[in-house]
């Protein structure tokens, strides 16, 4: 049998994969992703999932319990870190923990890492890494200027990881996710405009917007984003940072008047300005895309997807 060249460095590898936040809104379909592709999938959270996949072996578990995770981790050959105890919205109050937490022990996962030799891939942030960019869509050797706790938190992970790789020589690789959106999607738990739009016009409630509408973001359906988190299992190029991204910007206005076409009498609020929220935030995905040999899904085409399967769920 002649094996693709994909398979085999897979398989030189070995095919124990564990996910670090496995049970949120990445985590579940990046679990499936890798689960289609043949890896053994492991997905390791606080809370098990209210309805367990078959195929993933779930482990429930504090990720702050450093002996519990390297006990956890030490027979896996990749491990992908998408745990945050914050998000964008709350870190400038709850930044602390995000230092004192999350920041260290994501050091301390560096460090089993390069001693275990384990393959890390760490799911960053995009737009709050870059902060306020004049040039766009933004290259992944623009100067990061965070202006909100979360993206300076999400910004020392990686240069400590980047520290690792020079030092340990840690195969270490860095995502930086755009504003992904789709199927599995929770706005109540802090992030995704679109999940907030289609599910509050459905249930007849106001849409809230923080400013004018006129911001713009750049979205990724969660299935692109997925599909680009697995090529980086097999990547071993010289390049240890990606955006991963449409590398196309919409404002939110844009965003309202798609889903309009569904609830023309959508009820909107707008709201002041806040400010953790940056203007336009675009990332240039050619890194990824000269490794991507899909055809990204777009903006209305993903929108009118996830609709329906909300709707599905709902009959």
């Amino acid at each position: 049998m002649i094996l693709s060249r994909e398979v085999y460095k897979r398989m030189k590898r070995g095919n124990k994969v564990i996910i670090l936040g496995g049970n949120g809104f990445i985590g579940k379909n990046l679990s499936i992703c890798l689960l289609k592709k043949g890896y053994d999938v492991y997905s390791f959270d606080c809370t098990l999932p209210d309805i367990a996949q078959k195929g993933i072996n779930y482990i429930q578990g504090d990720f702050f319990d450093e002996s519990f995770l390297k006990e956890t981790i030490k027979d896996k050959d990749i491990v992908y870190h998408g745990v945050s105890t914050i998000n964008p919205g709350n870190s400038n109050e709850f930044y602390m923990r995000g230092y004192e937490k999350d920041f260290i022990q994501t050091v301390k996962l560096c460090k089993l890492i390069s001693e275990l030799s384990i393959k890390l891939i760490f799911l960053s942030s995009g737009g709050t890494i870059y902060g306020t960019q004049s040039e766009q869509p933004i290259v992944e050797e623009a100067l990061p200027r965070p202006i909100n706790h979360y993206g300076n938190i999400k910004l020392c992970m990686e240069n400590t990881m980047m520290t690792f790789a020079i030092q340990a020589n840690a195969d270490i690789r860095i995502a930086r996710i755009s504003n992904p959106y789709g199927p599995g999607q929770d706005y109540t738990k802090g992030v995704g405009f679109i999940d907030a739009v289609i599910k509050k016009a459905m249930n007849g409630e106001t849409v809230e917007v923080w400013g004018d509408g006129s911001i713009v973001r750049d979205y990724i359906y969660i299935e692109d984003t997925c599909q680009m988190l697995a090529l980086l299992a097999t990547y071993n190029g010289k390049e240890r940072i990606f955006n991963l991204s449409s590398g196309k910007g919409i404002c939110i206005k844009d965003i309202i008047e798609i889903i309009k076409e569904w609830y023309p009498q959508m009820k909107i609020k707008y709201k002041s300005k806040r400010s953790v929220d940056l203007e336009k935030i675009v990332l240039n995905n050619q890194k990824i895309m000269k490794l991507y040999n899909r055809k990204m899904v777009e903006i209305h085409e993903g929108i009118e997807q996830y609709y329906n399967t909300i709707k599905e769920r709902e009959q």
